[in-house]
């Protein structure tokens, strides 16, 4: 797709981008004000803040800077109802939000940091989500995209709670799909692939309580710098726009082979976290 078809496309849009002070949701939020949409930038920490939305207005982008917290549903409130003030409102909502949470196995983790981790990669997301329900019910109209991680395809050793936050926001977008398919909003997992984030770096801080495996990968990432940014950036563009209204309640993985599902339907059990039935129970 040429870049002025997708400004075309998302001129008259409002986006909020949770966790769009670094990382993926920094890049994100990047992307689609390069697209033409109007950006509200959510994250806690405002020195984080101020960067990224400086990047974006002069890139010639609009942005709007919102100091908030996603475990404070109250927060995550005032910022959609300054969005509708600034913006008009909330079109599309990408909950990139997230922590890595505690490193180790669970026998040592301190059950407070593994709370904390639950609270901000789940409950933030579902605050999220609540917050810009309503409106998008009322315009029979909206996108939800939340990021999500291998950690919710498959167990992920000593990464307990980062992976079960995971696996329940993926269950969580399924759920939410059913309930506003009628309301013509979609909801979709979108699995971004490795790429190097501070997270990265607090993996190698941990040593040997991250286990080899994932020592080793990061510090591949640290040398590749993993998953290209416009790889990413294209695909939340796609479920962000109208060539997939008819995909809701998916998993797609930045790797996957996604652009034919623009114009084929999908079978029920593809893109879904689901248990595969190897016998009788």
């Amino acid at each position: 797709m040429g870049d002025g078809i997708i400004v075309r496309t998302f001129k008259d849009k409002c986006v909020l981008v949770t966790g769009a002070g670094r990382g993926i949701g920094k890049r994100l939020a990047i992307g689609f004000a390069r697209a033409g949409a109007r950006v509200g930038l959510l994250a806690r920490s405002r020195a984080e803040l101020d960067l990224t939305h400086m990047e974006i207005e002069h890139a010639g982008g609009a942005a709007l800077r919102i100091r908030a917290d996603v475990t404070d549903y109250d927060q995550v409130c005032a910022a959609v109802d300054r969005m509708r003030v600034h913006f008009g409102g909330v079109h599309v909502l990408v909950a990139a939000a997230a922590i890595q949470g505690p490193i180790g196995p669970l026998a040592e983790c301190a059950p407070k940091a593994w709370v904390e981790a639950i609270e901000t990669n789940l409950i933030g997301v579902m605050h999220a989500c609540r917050a810009v329900l309503p409106q998008m019910i009322e315009r029979r109209s909206g996108k939800i995209i939340v990021l999500s991680d291998e950690g919710c395809a498959a167990p992920r050793r000593n990464f307990s709670a980062y992976a079960s936050a995971k696996a329940g926001v993926a269950r969580l977008v399924e759920t939410l799909a059913e309930e506003v398919r009628d309301h013509n909003i979609q909801v979709n997992c979108m699995a971004p692939g490795a790429t190097y984030t501070h997270m990265t770096d607090q993996i190698l801080s941990a040593g040997d309580r991250a286990g080899w495996k994932a020592k080793e990968e990061a510090l591949e990432l640290r040398f590749s710098g993993g998953t290209p940014a416009e790889k990413q950036i294209e695909l939340a563009l796609f479920l962000a726009s109208e060539r997939s209204n008819h995909i809701s309640g998916r998993l797609i993985h930045v790797n996957d082979d996604w652009q034919r599902l623009e114009h084929s339907s999908i079978h029920p059990e593809l893109y879904t976290l689901r248990r595969v039935r190897t016998g009788t129970f």
